[in-house]
């Protein structure tokens, strides 16, 4: 088993593999299992990426990771590995997050602790973007939805956000909303 203070040494051979597939290594664990060693590589897709992080891009990038931890002695022994992508659920830390939900029911928490749900709807570029959230209310049974104002928050302000699993369609075509104007 190795120790989780070999994570360093493995992010080295992990971090360019993944970088060679075109991804993002966005997390590393190093961890025993007994008399194995799991190491648990999260990859996501780099900002400019508009193509999906699917089963068959995982498949080649856990291929590249296993190649490359084989080619080294920073793993002595047997480990498990184990790569995945961060999920729907994951929290919304880093502009290049908010982008990739662009048109997705967000909840958006400011600095002051107010929460702002809704589609999102822009982030602009730049190190300290702003984050347009659209609210939309929710009338109830057999009756339409409305977009509110758009609320614009700046990067500063922004202190954490999760994507909302939406299975309502809300939001999917313009005939499913009326528009407060």
């Amino acid at each position: 088993m190795v120790a989780p203070a070999a994570a360093p040494r493995v992010r080295e051979v992990v971090e360019p593999a993944v970088a060679g597939a075109g991804l993002l290594l966005e997390g590393l664990e190093v961890a025993g299992a007994g008399a194995r060693t799991v190491v648990r590589v999260v990859v996501d897709l780099t900002d400019g990426d508009e193509a999906e992080l699917d089963l068959d891009r995982i498949g080649e990038v856990t291929q590249a990771v296993s190649d490359a931890l084989d080619a080294t002695d920073v793993l002595p022994g047997a480990y498990t590995l184990e790569v995945s992508s961060p999920g729907v659920d994951r929290p919304l830390t880093q502009p290049r997050h908010w982008r990739r939900a662009v048109g997705r029911k967000v909840t958006l928490v400011r600095g002051d602790g107010t929460a702002v749900t809704g589609r999102l709807s822009d982030v602009g570029a730049g190190g300290e973007p702003e984050v347009v959230v659209v609210p939309v209310t929710d009338p109830g049974k057999g009756r339409r939805p409305k977009e509110l104002p758009p609320v614009a928050v700046p990067w500063a302000d922004v202190r954490s956000g999760r994507v909302e699993v939406d299975l309502s369609g809300v939001g999917t075509g313009d005939d499913d909303v009326e528009t407060e104007g």
